[in-house]
C-alpha cells in the first residue's frame, strides 16, 4: 500500500513537472489529465494542491472554462469540467478561494448551477458546489455571492431538485446566516419561492422530516421586509401557523417541542402577533405557546444544572421572544387576542417563570458576565419590569445592585449603542453583538424611581452616575444620525425614558440633585441639547422631555454658574419658551361660529405623549421667574406675551379649560411681578379685562397691586 502510495506521488510530480516545461497545449493537456484524476480520487494533500497552482496557475483553468472545442471523441463539456475540478482544487486553500481570479467566475459557477444537468455533468455540479462553499468561507466571499446572483441561482437550483440541491439549500442557510439583509433586499421573491416550498413541505410532512423543517425554516423567516407584505408570504405564514398547530397541539418529546418553539420564536420576531389567527383557536394556541415558553423556562433555570443550562441556552432564549410577546398580548387592548381569563392565567404563569429568570441571574458569577445568554435574560426581564409593577416587586428590588452592576460594566466596556430592531433575537452565538443593557431596563428604572425603596437601592448603586454617562453617549449618537424626519429610533427612545427617569429623581429627591455632581454634568448638556433639537419638529417628544426636566432642575441648581445668565442658559430658556408658547392655537369652533382654543397642528400628533410634560414645563417656568432675573427679558424676546394676549382675546373663554387657565396664570403672575415691562405689555393687550373673563384673579390682583387702574406700559 504504502509502495503503491509513493508511486502515484511520483507519477504526479512527473505530472507537475510536466505542466511546468510544457511546449503546447496538448502537452499539458495529456499531464492535466493524470492531475485532475487524482484530484478527484482525494490522492493531493494541501502542499501537492499548492504545487499544482504553482504549476498551472489560473490561466490555464480560465481557458478551459471559456474553450467551446472539446478533444475529438469527447463529451462537449471535457474542458469546462477539466476547469472547474482544478478551480475545486485549488478552492481547498481559503488564500485562493478568497482570489479574484476565483471571485470573478461566481456568474459562471451561477450558469452551471442552472444549467440541465445530464449523469456525465454532475460532477462539475459537485466542483461547483465545492468552490461556492469555498467562496462562502472567505471574508469578501459572501458579498461577492450576493452582488453576482448566487443567491437567485441556489434558490432556483434547489427550487429544481436537481442533483446536488440539497447542497444549495445548505449554502443559501449559509448566506442567509451571514448577509440576511442585503440577500433579501436584492432576491426576495427567489427567497420567497425557496419559504414557499418549505412551508408547503413543512405542513404536509408526517414524520421526522417536520421537525427537521422546524430547524431549517427560521434561516428562511425574514426581520425584513415583513412577510404579511404580500399573499405569497401570508400564504406561507398561514402554512407555518397550521403546521406548528399540529405539532405542539400532540404529545412531543423535548428534542421535537425544542426547535418547534424555536420556529414559532422566529415568527414572533419577524411578525410580532400577526401570524396567530384571530378567534378562539388562536387564542388557544398563543396562550398554549407561552405557557410552553414559561414552563421551558421554569424547568431549565429554577434549579440550574450548568451542563443543561448550557445545552438549553438557543431554546430558552426563543421562549424568551416568546413570554415578551406574551406580555404584549396581555396588555393589548385594542382587538385582543386573549380573552380575560385566559389573560390572567398567562400572567401568573409568567409571574412564575420570570421568578426562575431572577433566581438564575443571582446565580450568575463574574465571569459569566459576558455570556450572551445573560444579556438576553437581563433584556427579557427588563421587559418585564416595564409594565409589570407590582409582582415580584421584593425580587426585583433584590436583584437591582446585579441589574446596575452588569449595566455599567456592558456600558464601560463600549458596547456600541446603535439602533436595532425592537424585537430581534438576542443570538447565543458568539458575543460580538451591541449589547445595550440599559435600554431594556430603562423603562423599568423609569417605574421604580418612582418608588421609595427601589429608587433608594438604584441611587445607592449609582445609577444617576451611570445613567447621566449614557444620556450624553446616546446623545452623541443621535447628534451623529440623519436628522432628517424618520421612525423613532431606539437611541431616542432611550433618550425619551432616560429624562423620565431624571424627573422622576429631581421630583422625589431634589437634594440628591442638589449634591450629587452628576446633576450638574446633565444640566449642561441639557442647556445644549434643546436649542439643537426644537427646530427638528419629528423630535417633539424628545423636546418636550428635555424642556421639562431642564425647567424642571433649574430650579433646584438656580445657584450653579451654568445658569447665571450664560448664552446657553438663554438659549435653553429660549427654546424652552417657544416650546411652551407654540402648544396652542385658535382655530373654528366646531360647535359654534366663533373660535376656540385647540393643541396647535404640529404638536396635535404628540399631543398624548407631551401634555402632562407641558403642563409640568408651565409650572417649572412660572417657578424659574422669580429666580433668574434676566428670565422677563427672554419672554419678551420671545414675544409669548403679545402671542398669548393675541389668544386669549379672540377664543370663546368656555373653549379654555380650567387646568390651561391656572397653567397660563401661573406664568403671567410670575412675569408680571418680576418685570415692569411685562406688566405693561400685559396691560397694553387689555390683560385686565380677558383676565377678569377667564376669571384669572391672581392676575387681576397683581396687576391692579402694581399698576393700579393705569394700562399703560409700566404705568405705576
Amino acid at each position: 500500500m504504502a509502495s503503491d502510495s509513493g508511486d502515484r506521488h511520483a507519477t504526479l510530480k512527473r505530472c507537475l513537472a510536466v505542466l511546468r516545461d510544457a511546449r503546447n497545449d496538448s502537452e499539458q493537456f495529456a499531464a492535466l489529465l493524470l492531475v485532475t484524476k487524482a484530484v478527484r480520487a482525494g490522492e493531493v494533500d494541501a502542499k501537492i494542491r499548492r504545487q499544482i497552482f504553482d504549476a498551472i496557475g489560473f490561466t490555464f483553468p480560465t481557458r478551459l472554462l471559456t474553450s467551446r472545442q472539446p478533444p475529438a471523441d469527447c463529451p462537449p463539456h471535457t474542458f469546462r469540467a477539466l476547469g472547474l475540478t482544478l478551480l475545486a482544487c485549488f478552492c481547498t486553500d481559503p488564500e485562493l478561494a478568497g482570489h479574484s481570479q476565483i471571485l470573478n467566475k461566481i456568474p459562471t459557477f451561477n450558469d452551471i448551477l442552472l444549467s440541465p444537468c445530464d449523469p456525465d455533468s454532475t460532477s462539475m455540479v459537485d466542483d461547483v458546489y465545492q468552490c461556492l462553499s469555498a467562496v462562502l468561507a472567505t471574508a469578501r466571499g459572501p458579498r461577492e455571492l450576493v452582488t453576482k446572483g448566487t443567491v437567485s441561482a441556489l434558490c432556483q437550483a434547489y427550487l429544481n431538485g436537481g442533483h446536488g440541491s440539497e447542497r444549495a439549500l445548505t449554502l443559501l442557510v449559509g448566506l442567509l446566516a451571514i448577509a440576511e439583509a442585503k440577500c433579501w433586499q436584492r432576491d426576495a421573491p427567489q427567497l420567497l419561492a425557496v419559504l414557499s416550498k418549505l412551508s408547503g413541505d413543512f405542513l404536509k410532512a408526517e414524520d421526522m422530516t417536520k421537525f427537521e423543517l422546524c430547524e431549517l425554516l427560521p434561516h428562511f423567516i425574514p426581520l425584513s421586509p415583513p412577510l404579511t407584505e404580500n399573499s405569497q408570504g401570508s400564504e406561507c405564514i398561514c402554512r407555518l401557523y397550521k403546521g406548528l398547530a399540529d405539532i405542539l397541539g400532540s404529545k412531543l418529546s423535548q428534542s421535537q417541542r425544542d426547535p418547534a418553539l424555536k420556529l414559532a420564536a422566529s415568527l414572533v420576531q419577524a411578525c410580532g402577533a400577526e401570524w396567530i389567527p384571530a378567534g378562539s383557536a388562536g387564542s388557544k394556541f398563543l396562550a398554549l405557546l407561552v405557557n410552553l415558553a414559561c414552563v421551558e423556562v421554569r424547568l431549565t433555570l429554577e434549579e440550574p444544572d450548568p451542563v443543561e443550562v448550557e445545552g438549553k441556552k438557543e431554546v430558552v432564549t426563543a421562549c424568551y421572544v416568546l413570554m415578551e410577546m406574551g406580555i404584549q398580548e396581555c396588555l393589548r387592548e385594542e382587538n385582543p387576542l386573549l380573552e380575560n381569563v385566559q389573560k390572567m392565567q398567562l400572567m401568573r404563569v409568567m409571574e412564575e417563570a420570570f421568578g426562575a429568570v431572577i433566581f438564575y441571574l443571582r446565580q450568575v458569577k463574574q465571569e459569566e458576565l459576558q455570556d450572551p445568554f445573560i444579556f438576553a435574560s437581563v433584556r427579557v426581564l427588563g421587559a418585564w419590569m416595564a409594565e409589570e409593577t407590582s409582582s415580584l416587586k421584593q425580587e426585583i428590588c433584590d436583584l437591582l445592585p446585579f441589574l446596575v452592576k452588569y449595566a455599567r460594566k456592558l456600558f464601560k466596556e463600549g458596547s456600541p449603542a446603535v439602533s436595532l430592531p425592537q424585537a430581534e433575537l438576542v443570538s447565543t452565538e458568539g458575543s460580538a453583538l451591541p449589547q445595550d443593557a440599559l435600554r431594556f431596563l430603562l423603562p423599568g428604572f423609569c417605574h421604580l424611581t418612582a418608588e421609595d425603596r427601589p429608587r433608594d437601592i438604584l441611587i445607592s448603586e449609582g445609577a444617576p452616575a451611570l445613567l447621566c454617562e449614557y444620556f450624553l453617549q446616546q446623545w452623541e449618537v443621535l447628534t451623529s444620525e440623519s436628522s432628517a424626519p424618520a421612525p423613532l429610533t431606539s437611541t431616542e427612545m432611550s433618550l425619551q425614558t432616560t429624562c423620565g427617569v431624571f424627573l422622576n429623581l429631581v421630583v422625589t429627591a431634589p437634594d440628591l440633585v442638589r449634591r450629587d455632581k452628576t446633576f450638574s454634568s446633565l444640566m449642561d448638556v441639557l442647556l445644549k441639547s434643546l436649542p439643537l433639537l426644537l427646530p427638528q419638529k419629528h423630535r417633539l417628544v424628545l423636546a418636550a422631555n428635555v424642556a421639562t426636566l431642564g425647567l424642571m432642575m433649574a430650579r433646584i441648581l438656580a445657584g450653579s454658574a451654568a445658569l447665571q445668565g450664560t448664552q446657553s442658559a438663554k438659549e435653553f430658556f429660549g427654546a424652552a419658551i417657544l416650546f411652551l408658547s407654540q402648544a396652542h392655537a385658535a382655530q373654528a369652533d366646531p360647535s359654534g361660529d366663533g373660535l376656540a382654543v385647540a393643541v396647535s397642528p404640529p404638536y396635535v400628533s404628540a399631543w398624548a405623549d407631551i401634555r402632562e410634560l407641558w403642563f409640568l414645563g408651565m409650572q417649572a417656568l412660572a417657578a424659574c421667574i422669580p429666580l433668574f432675573p434676566w428670565l422677563p427679558d427672554a419672554a419678551l424676546q420671545a414675544r409669548c406675551l403679545e402671542e398669548l394676549s393675541r389668544l386669549l382675546s379672540c377664543v370663546a373663554p368656555a373653549s379654555v379649560d380650567f387646568e390651561l387657565v391656572t397653567a397660563f396664570q401661573a406664568v403671567l403672575v410670575e412675569l408680571a411681578r418680576a418685570s415692569e415691562q411685562c406688566r405693561g405689555v400685559i396691560l397694553s393687550h387689555h390683560g385686565t379685562e380677558w383676565a377678569n373673563l377667564y376669571g384669572m384673579a391672581a392676575l387681576e390682583q397683581c396687576l391692579a397691586e402694581q399698576g393700579g387702574a393705569s394700562s399703560t406700559p409700566g404705568g405705576k
